[in-house]
């Protein structure tokens, strides 16, 4: 029986995730108990890794975190953060946020003091001076599917509320079988995809759009 300790994952080389495609398994200890990728079926999961424990600008992403995580359960995604930090410095750091900043940080934290995750998401960067994972983020939809991922360098903090956007649009975009444009929000416009023949194209063109390949419509709940 594997132990909670050892993630169950391949051994891919860094970097290897890949949008479309199932996202790398694994086991994990965690704050809140042992997780794993088997366990979010059903749900989004958004999977993020962070540098290290006790550092300001991870600080500051968990704290904005938290506070949208509410709007994240209702788009019936799951939070699950990560590093190379050992299970009690995750504790120790929980407990400290919430005594110098009054903020609970209501969603796990795994260890991956092997590195077996960050390794196989691609969180390690060989370029690195150091083995600390970057600031990666993936969602994960309920079917396991890798659907969006990013990669911030350390110094610079994520944007939570571009998170639960992204998130959004990707639900949007399922439902409706419209594409989001660029800095789209709920409620808004989607849009066709182009046209694929000349015939559509210049059927496109005399409905009243600015252009052929470009064309609105209204989402409908």
């Amino acid at each position: 029986m594997t132990d909670a300790n050892e993630p169950a994952v391949p051994k891919p080389v860094a970097g290897s995730p890949r949008l479309g495609e199932p996202a790398v398994p694994f086991r994990v200890r965690t704050t809140f108990g042992p997780r794993s990728l088997d366990g979010y079926r059903g749900r989004w999961l958004l999977l993020f890794s962070h540098p290290a424990d006790f550092t300001p600008v991870c600080t500051s992403e968990f704290i904005a975190l938290a506070k949208l995580h509410d709007r994240f359960q209702a788009l019936g995604c799951d939070l699950l953060g990560l590093s190379v930090d050992s299970l009690f410095s995750h504790l120790a750091w929980v407990r400290s946020i919430r005594d110098a900043f009054g903020a609970d940080i209501p969603f796990p934290i795994a260890e991956d003091l092997s590195m077996a995750v960050a390794s196989a998401y691609g969180m390690i960067h060989p370029a690195d001076a150091d083995t600390s994972a970057v600031r990666a983020s993936f969602l994960i939809d309920p079917a396991g599917i890798l659907r969006l991922f990013t990669y911030y360098p350390t110094p610079i903090g994520r944007n939570a509320g571009e998170m639960l956007r992204a998130l959004a649009a990707l639900q949007e975009a399922d439902r409706s079988g419209l594409s989001m444009p660029g800095d789209w929000q709920p409620g808004g416009d989607g849009l066709l995809p182009p046209p694929v023949t000349a015939a559509e194209a210049d059927a496109r063109a005399g409905a009243g759009a600015p252009a052929w390949y470009y064309q609105a419509r209204a989402v409908t709940p």
